[in-house]
Parts: structure tokens; sequence; C-alpha cells
């Protein structure tokens, strides 16, 4: 079955309520976005607008002053209050890498992914090779989570469970 012919019969499972609920969402959603936009436009560089997995619209806004880099996502569920929900704050190790000092947010909305992908992004737009970052003894209490994230996103995972640390690293291809 396609995924056109799945969407289109569990939109015809859907009740007309159910429907015109999912539609006063959107309309809302959308006003929202559009709210946002023009508070974080007035400080950041907007760089996208993306659906999470749980179909939330988010804002993607950037930072950077050469030295580093902070990648940050508003969630469109609520107004923008002059704070992102979460960021990946990265600074540029050298001509050919982007270190990446912290991630901040909740987890398992994928933000991180999305968040992670646009790093990747700007990492091949201005022709930077690598993405390094570290697992620290901090983050060892949830360092299986922070590994299947960053295998899933094509990085290699180096453990010492003897240091209770870790390095990652991405290379472009």
């Amino acid at each position: 079955m396609s995924y056109k012919s799945a969407f289109l019969d569990q939109q015809e499972t859907k009740t007309e309520d159910e429907l015109k609920e999912e539609i006063e969402d959107l309309e809302f959603q959308m006003f929202r976005i559009q709210d946002n936009l023009k508070e974080i436009a007035k400080k950041w560089q907007v760089i996208g607008v993306e659906q999470t997995k749980e179909n939330n619209w988010v804002i993607v806004y950037a930072a950077d002053d050469g030295d580093t880099c902070k990648i940050m996502l508003n969630d469109c569920e609520s107004a923008f209050l002059g704070k992102w929900d979460f960021s990946i704050q990265a600074s540029y190790a050298d001509e050919n890498t982007i270190h990446i000092g912290d991630i901040k947010g909740p987890e398992n909305k994928g933000y991180g992914s999305i968040l992670i992908n646009y790093l990747k992004e700007l990492a091949k737009e201005q022709n930077i090779h690598m993405i390094t970052g570290d697992i620290a003894k901090r983050d060892w209490d949830h360092k299986d989570r922070l590994v299947h994230f960053y295998k899933k996103h094509n990085f290699k995972v180096n453990i010492d469970k003897e240091t209770k640390s870790g390095e990652i690293e991405w290379r472009l291809t």
C-alpha cells in the first residue's frame, strides 16, 4: 500500500468532527507560526520550518558569530517568548570541524533529529568535513539514548566505560 493510499484510508475513517478539529488545529498552528516567525526573525536567522514526528510545527533558527554556532528550535504549540525550546550549541574547532558542545531540551520529541540534520547541512554548506563531540561523565545516566541517537544519524561513537566518557564523529561523505 502506498503512503498516499494509506493516508487517504486514514482520513476516510475519521468523523466529520475529527476532521474539523484537525483543520482548526492546523489553522491555529499556522497563525502561531506566522506570529512566532515575526518575533524570531527580529533577532535570529530563520533557517527552516519543519513538522515533528508528532505532527507539530517548529521553527528552526540560528545564531552564528564565526566562532560558535547555535541552532535553535521553537515549537509552535505555544507563543514564542524569547527563549528556544531546544538547541544544539557548537563551536568551530578549526576550518574543517564543528564541535558540538551541548544539546539541550526535552527528549523524545524529534527535536534533536531535526536540529542535527540542520547542523549537518550547515557543515556541508560551509565545506566543513567533520562534526565531533564528547559524551561526558554527566551524560552517563543517559548514554544509551545518546549512543542510539548519534548512531541513527551516522555518527561513529566510541565509549570508554572505565572513564565514563566517549567521543562522537561524523564525516561528510
